[in-house]
């Protein structure tokens, strides 16, 4: 089978003293989509994010906002709360940085 180099590195192998498995990051197929807008909702089963962009530049009389949706990311409730764990030890390091992040008057 031929080589096929990219940045596929291994995960840190020892944590804590404990062997851990070897994880390859594959991003040959990997895609980068920017998004300025974020809704999400959920079942028993699933969790599912929705990913767009915010296109009103002036919001009008009629007080619309028009958001084109691009990506859709569905997780299992447990693949859900490990990306909330970790969402909130990087933000929380930006924070440290950077000061806090104000959204909608908190």
């Amino acid at each position: 089978m031929d080589q096929v180099e990219s940045n596929v590195q291994p995960a840190a192998d020892i944590a804590d003293g404990v062997r851990q498995s070897a994880v390859l990051w594959d991003d040959r197929n990997m895609v980068t989509h920017f998004a300025n807008v974020v809704n999400i909702q959920s079942t028993l089963e699933q969790v599912d994010l929705f990913f767009g962009t915010n296109k009103t530049w002036n919001i009008g009389n009629e007080r619309q906002v028009h958001v084109e949706l691009t990506d859709r990311v569905i997780l299992s409730p447990h693949a859900a709360k490990r990306l909330s764990v970790a969402l909130a030890g990087v933000l929380k390091e930006y924070e440290s940085r950077h000061g806090a992040l104000k959204i909608d008057g908190r």
